[in-house]
């Protein structure tokens, strides 16, 4: 029988039915296969999403929408030109570099490619960069974001494993930057072989304004790591003041924020987080499913089968990951199959921190390959091209995120370390 839903659920997004619907439509036909009482839909669903840190979801997602409202991402955009823009490929390291920026206030890959995105795309194809290099440096710096905090996917593996949410986006930190930095050095070295152009070099003046202009929206990254770490809110609390904090940035501060867009933002927020939560909901029940037909067990027993080693057994989750993860959406993913693969990464003496940042760093990747990587899509669609020109771009971006992975994955202290020192 699980192999009934697994098929199903894989032959509707095969058909390109949205995986939130993939979800539900198999686990319907399951249930009523195997007789199993339809009211098991609607209490999984509601156990999925019944829980207090899932209302830092739409709080977080609202908090971004005011910020891009109040022109934040141009401030960072700008910021970042003045630091990099003067090397060779400037405008595509500052595409990378705005992403590292913009992670504080999104804390999703999806609204940093369409906001970045929607700016650098036209920008850097009117300087002279190919379109599928445009796309691809796009689509996967917007990756780096979810690794940072607010990280909307760390928010989800807290939630289903009671894991400290602020160890959990500090723990995100390092390899995040590492990313970044890896996105960095390919991007130069594409540019410089291409001979794309640079921009004029910045006066430290000019460095100095654009930095505070953008100051207050990467002071919202200290204020949700201070509070949350210093026990004064909970993740929950951090988002609704960081709502309070974009509104009053965005009116007052920048002075961008129109009110007449309030109400549009607040749609645009509701919409989001519905699907986001039946999503969750949807994939709940999905994994109930995998959990009474004793799929986790399988999987543990499978891999376990064929090797004990730790360093085996870490890759072969990584390549599970990073094939799933080509096909699902992140949170799904990670409402599946986190649970699943939790205690096979513990068993080998995986602490759980470092097996969430891991998890989420090979699920990110997927966000950028086909055939469900969103970002890919959005990006392309900006640039105009086709996903298979922006894929062939992304190949060196893909060797290094890869590269990242693994060092991240066998070298434990690079997640650890940070929340080490506030124990």
């Amino acid at each position: 029988m699980a192999i009934l839903v697994i098929v199903l659920f894989l032959l509707l997004i095969a058909l390109g039915i949205p995986i939130a619907f993939s979800l539900g439509i198999s686990s319907l036909i399951y249930l009523l296969v195997a007789g199993v009482p339809l009211t098991v839909i609607p209490q999984t669903m509601f156990a999925g999403i019944d829980s207090f840190v899932m209302l830092a979801i739409p709080a977080f997602i609202l908090a971004g929408n005011l910020m891009n409202a109040g022109g934040i991402t141009n401030r960072i955009i700008d910021f970042a030109n003045a630091v990099v823009g003067r090397i060779r490929g400037g405008l595509a390291l500052t595409n990378v570099a705005s992403s590292l920026g913009f992670a504080g206030i999104s804390g999703t890959a999806l609204s940093d490619t369409a906001s970045i995105g929607s700016v650098m795309i036209p920008a850097m194809k009117k300087q002279g960069y190919g379109s599928g290099f445009s796309a691809a440096v796009t689509s996967i710096s917007s990756t780096v974001g979810p690794m940072l905090p607010p990280s909307l996917p760390m928010i989800i593996i807290g939630t289903l494993a009671s894991i400290s949410i602020g160890d959990l986006f500090l723990a995100g930190a390092i390899p995040g930057i590492l990313l970044a930095i890896g996105f960095l050095i390919v991007t130069y070295i594409i540019s410089v072989k291409r001979q794309y152009p640079k921009g004029e070099k910045q006066s430290l003046s000019t460095i100095g304004k654009t930095f505070l202009g953008a100051f207050w929206a990467l002071l919202m990254v200290v204020i949700i790591l201070w509070g949350i770490l210093g026990g004064y809110f909970t993740p929950t609390e951090a988002a609704v003041v960081c709502v309070i904090y974009a509104f009053l940035v965005g009116k007052f501060v920048y002075r961008e924020l129109n009110l007449k867009l309030v109400p549009s933002i607040i749609k645009n927020t509701l919409i989001s987080t519905a699907s986001i939560l039946l999503l969750v909901g949807f994939a709940n029940t999905f994994g109930w499913i995998l959990v009474s037909e004793g799929v986790p067990l399988v999987i543990a027993d499978g891999i376990l089968s064929i090797t004990e080693n730790p360093i085996f057994v870490i890759l072969l989750i990584i390549l599970l990951l990073l094939v799933l993860g080509m096909f699902m959406e992140t949170i799904a993913a990670l409402v599946i199959l986190f649970p699943v693969l939790l205690p096979v990464a513990t068993s080998i003496g995986m602490d759980p921190i470092h097996f969430g940042v891991v998890m989420v760093l090979a699920l990110m990747i997927g966000l950028s390959t086909p055939p469900v990587g969103v970002c890919l899509f959005v990006a392309s669609s900006f640039a105009k091209v086709p996903i298979t020109v922006t894929v062939r771009e992304l190949l060196p971006f893909f060797a290094v995120a890869i590269l990242v992975l693994l060092i991240v994955a066998y070298v434990p202290q690079l997640s650890l370390f940070l929340p080490g020192l506030f124990e």
